[in-house]
């Protein structure tokens, strides 16, 4: 599956529970995942979004090591039911908004 058909039911999932996932691009860093998603709680996670099979660029990884040592967590997805699993696991730290 192509990676634009993931990061479209990407967004739909996450505006289905009233989170933002927001288009993450900064000129001055390379690197950085696809979206950051902000969360109920003033929580934020990092996603970077792949074609089914594909893996981050040694870049990407690098900038990953980065964030997660900063202490935020970052998703590699590949899949519809990458996206489920990342839907599920944050509903259970955070819920949806009201």
């Amino acid at each position: 599956m192509k990676e634009s058909k993931i990061e479209r039911f990407f967004i739909k999932e996450c505006k289905k529970k009233g989170w933002l996932p927001l288009k993450f691009v900064s000129p001055s860093m390379s690197g950085l995942p696809d979206r950051m998603v902000l969360l109920p709680g003033g929580k934020v996670s990092f996603v970077e979004l792949k074609a089914e099979g594909e893996k981050p660029r040694p870049l990407q990884t690098a900038v990953h090591r980065i964030l997660t040592g900063l202490g935020f967590h970052v998703y590699v997805i590949d899949s519809k039911s990458g996206v489920e699993a990342y839907v599920n696991e944050i509903s259970e730290e955070v819920g949806e908004l009201e």
